[in-house]
């Protein structure tokens, strides 16, 4: 994207924030009777408010306790609900851009134009009298438009969250979408980058100045973290490190003979040098993960090389491919959903982050489903991707103890306990808590208590809901233990999360739903992946989890990328691939010696480099290096795997 046309992208989003968080504030102190300090008054001082109105009004007070049970104060939960609401409304209003963009065509035309758009004419014609409503029934419209996109992207679209609820109002939506729909805009809704780009400039570049002038020993907290290390990879630098990790490890095991040996234009090889061997594999196998993902630019070109590297194995006669899809059409049909449901894993600590990736991802599977010639109407559902936010377990402790108490077998509940003491700083943290490594004894421990119950009670734990018993192939490891242990507890949370005996069911479904969120970032951190691809946070961790870094990451405390790098590996096979642009720093200063003996030189192989210098991550003021690292066949693992029988999807699980 050219500067002058981000120059533009920049400032329409910043002045949106402004606009969105100026009419939220208002709306919640004039209307809902939520005061900046996080005094709520009470309902019978707010006559205005019909039934709608006070649910939305019961909503927001929930999600602001639930806030403050994580130790933020009442000011300070305020300001975060306004934030959200405001990314959350301008992320919406992106993506409608993006999808109705004449190169997609996904949805009718309904924001580019206002009230004169398209599709919110047609809604009028049918809708009867809902168009003689004060606001022309254009509100309601855009909620049900959001409510049909929340089947498949329900981390942005889904309403039942309170800041997800709040609306702009006429004044400000009108802005809004005339800064959105600026003609100097129009080029930016046809390049997938620009969620990268909104990304980035939701938070202005006077607060991160100032943010770095406040915090000179560290971000204070995740939030800070987070907006200060918001650097968009350019494409040449995404390419040159996806390029030489999967798409090496697929010319590895096709030994050279394949098309990404031509569509990888950075992959380095040397004529005449024998390839390494490596065993062929079915493409679902290949699990990719990017441990700080951002808007997900470096799994959007995996998605490239994936689709070349699926329709290559079918054309090879992959026997479980073609078992699986006899005819090719339906293979082709397939592919785009099989590379969201197996191949392609995110972890970030900015839920913001996680909506716009999987957003992102999303909308590159359309762009397959329409080369394909499928219309919007005819392409597969895609409900699940494995985008998760690394934020901790719920914080209120009765809602806890509530919930353990009918939790069966009990082992349940002292799992259940260490998870929420386990993730605690994944907020903070995000993949560099090393979750799996504490949670190793606990399940060894609970798995023994289980084992010393009459063999009658233990088969108790594989019930599912339906009665139903998996398929065990000899004794329970602590995997098949983990994995039951996990669905049970998902299946309570989702019948806790509905039950509203305590006359609190907004706090209810924001206790599970952070739960059921958490167990997803365990799993991941629990799995193993074949590539890792990443540009890490640098500098000091925030001040909540240095102690943390401190004692897990005693090689790599000095700077986060570093710990990065560690975790990566960790977080690989044996053989597998890591890619990932930092600063240069490492490579020389005396500091990083550890880091290069023990990690680059040791415990992985260096295979490719790149030195990048000054000014390749637009603002930050670091040079740069790219580089690929292949883990050791001898480095020792710190936490085994999931066995490989467990279900591909249960990381992914969502309330429904």
């Amino acid at each position: 994207m050219e500067k002058a046309l981000r120059d533009a992208l920049q400032g329409a989003v910043t002045t949106c924030r402004v606009l969105l968080e100026r009419d939220y504030r208002e709306q919640l102190e004039g209307v809902y009777g939520v005061l900046p300090n996080g005094d709520v008054q009470p309902l019978d001082r707010l006559p205005r408010l019909d039934a709608e109105g006070r649910a939305l009004r019961g909503a927001i007070e929930a999600a602001l306790l639930h806030e403050q049970a994580q130790g933020y104060a009442a000011p300070e939960t305020v300001s975060r609900f306004v934030r959200a609401a405001a990314y959350t409304t301008l992320n919406r209003l992106a993506a409608l851009k993006l999808m109705e963009a004449n190169s997609r065509g996904i949805v009718r035309p309904s924001v580019g134009a206002g009230r004169e758009a398209a599709g919110f004419q047609a809604f009028q014609r049918v809708s009867g009298s809902v168009a003689n409503a004060p606001d022309g029934g254009y509100p309601l419209y855009l909620g049900l438009l959001c409510d049909d996109l929340a089947v498949e992207l329900g981390e942005l679209f889904d309403r039942r969250q309170a800041a997800g609820r709040l609306f702009p109002s006429p004044r400000c939506l009108d802005q809004v979408l005339s800064k959105l729909n600026a003609p100097a805009l129009a080029p930016a809704w046809d390049e997938d980058e620009t969620i990268g780009w909104v990304y980035q400039y939701f938070t202005p570049t006077e607060q991160r100045r100032q943010a770095r002038a406040e915090s000179r020993s560290g971000p204070r907290n995740s939030e800070e973290l987070a907006f200060l290390n918001q650097f968009f990879t350019p494409r040449y630098v995404v390419q040159f490190l996806v390029d030489n990790t999967l798409g090496r490890l697929w010319y590895e095991m096709r030994q050279g003979e394949t098309l990404l040996a031509e569509h990888c234009t950075y992959l380095i090889t040397e004529p005449g040098e024998p390839i390494p061997e490596r065993e062929k594999r079915d493409p679902r196998q290949l699990r990719i993960l990017d441990p700080a993902c951002g808007s997900g630019h470096f799994l959007l070109y995996c998605f490239d090389l994936l689709e070349t590297i699926y329709e290559e194995a079918y054309e090879e006669g992959d026997a479980d491919l073609r078992k699986d899809f006899p005819s090719r059409t339906d293979f082709q049909r397939a592919v785009p959903g099989l590379i969201i449901h197996h191949n392609l894993h995110g972890v970030d600590i900015d839920l913001r982050a996680c909506q716009l990736a999987g957003l992102a991802l999303w909308l590159r599977a359309q762009r397959s489903y329409q080369q394909l010639g499928l219309r919007p109407a005819e392409r597969p559902r895609l409900t699940r991707s494995h985008i998760v936010c690394a934020e901790p377990m719920p914080g209120e402790a009765e809602l806890l103890e509530e919930f353990v108490q009918g939790l069966e077998p009990i082992e349940l509940g002292g799992l259940l306990r260490a998870v929420f003491e386990q993730m605690r700083l994944a907020g903070e943290a995000g993949t560099l808590l090393r979750v799996e490594v504490g949670l190793r004894d606990t399940i060894a421990r609970e798995m023994k208590r289980w084992q010393s119950r009459p063999s009658h009670e233990q088969g108790e734990l594989w019930l599912d809901t339906d009665g139903a018993r998996p398929l065990l192939i000899g004794p329970p490891t602590e995997a098949d233990f983990w994995e039951a242990a996990e669905r049970r507890t998902l299946d309570a949370l989702r019948d806790y999360a509905e039950r509203a005996a305590n006359g609190r069911p907004a706090m209810r479904r924001l206790f599970a739903e952070d739960a059921v969120q958490g167990f997803a970032f365990v799993d991941l951190m629990r799995r193993r992946f074949d590539v890792v691809l990443m540009n890490p946070p640098f500098g000091a961790s925030s001040r909540g989890a240095k102690a943390y870094i401190d004692s897990a990451y005693p090689r790599t405390k000095h700077d986060l990328y570093a710990a990065f790098v560690e975790r990566a590996l960790d977080l690989l096979h044996p053989g597998g691939l890591l890619g990932a642009i930092t600063s240069r720093t490492g490579f020389f200063l005396t500091t990083f010696q550890r880091w290069r003996e023990e990690l680059l030189l040791g415990e992985a192989r260096l295979i490719a480099l790149a030195d990048l210098g000054q000014g390749v991550l637009d603002t930050a003021m670091v040079e740069t290096a790219a580089y690929c690292l292949e883990r050791s066949e001898s480095r020792s693992e710190r936490a085994p795997g999931l066995s490989a029988r467990a279900g591909e999807a249960r990381y992914a699980a969502r309330l429904e």
